[in-house]
């Protein structure tokens, strides 16, 4: 069963091109961002159907609904599309088939149009540590993040010359005439340093999520969300 989670609206972007849209897989922690980069707190989970709006846009992750990202590509001044890094190794194909269409949604704008920064955002390294075997966990998830959805991105890349298994998408929609993945490299292998596209920033991220009816104060708590509040502070 779905839960509708809307968080009140504190105010609206008043620009065009100043909206930080966040999408991604469901699950991978979008909605915990947005409360807590919006209202210092993180509030219970649960999966969004509604598009939750202030300065930051939270996307619903669910594939029927997902593409509703291009309805604010006009207001938008960058895209933050987070990822579950403790659970990318197992669902990498679908992720980068997610990350795909922001890709063809990013090359495909007007000239006209002003096109968005792009950042990876890594999340949830809070649950490498655990595993990590030494080394900082935001680039141990960042590494690893980058390694499978490159990887991801050039099976779908390759899979374009005929419809293949990767040609659908999680709906079985022919996703083989999609673009969006060409890049300057040789033999035009995809690699985010390459991309055509424009720029891809990575960072790493973790936010403390309270439990059922529990509310977290992230001012007592050391903000996992630096990274990320620096790169959207940049653009300004």
């Amino acid at each position: 069963v779905f839960v509708v989670f809307v968080l009140f609206i504190r105010r609206k972007a008043t620009s065009t091109g100043n909206a930080v849209l966040l999408v991604g897989p469901c699950d991978s922690g979008k909605t915990a961002i947005l409360s807590t980069l919006v209202y210092n707190q993180t509030l219970p989970t649960h999966t969004s159907l509604q598009t939750n709006t202030s300065l930051v846009i939270d996307v619903p992750g669910h594939p029927r609904i997902r593409d509703q990202f291009k309805e604010h590509l006009p207001q938008a001044k960058a895209i933050v599309f987070v990822v579950d890094s403790s659970t990318v190794s197992r669902n990498g194909p679908a992720v980068a088939e997610h990350l795909h269409r922001v890709l063809h949604a990013v090359t495909s704008l007007p000239p006209s149009q002003h096109t968005p920064a792009l950042v990876v955002c890594c999340h949830k390294t809070d649950l490498l540590k655990s595993v990590s075997g030494g080394g900082p966990a935001d680039q141990l998830a960042i590494n690893r993040v980058r390694s499978i959805l490159e990887r991801e991105l050039e099976k779908r890349r390759i899979s374009q010359s005929g419809v293949g298994v990767e040609g659908l998408g999680e709906e079985g929609e022919d996703m083989s005439e999609m673009g969006g993945l060409e890049c300057s490299g040789p033999g035009g292998t995809f690699r985010f340093a390459e991309w055509e596209g424009g720029e891809v920033d990575f960072v790493g991220t973790s936010v403390t999520v309270g439990k059922r009816n529990e509310v977290v104060d992230e001012k007592a708590l050391p903000d996992g969300l630096t990274p990320l509040r620096e790169w959207i502070e940049r653009l300004s």
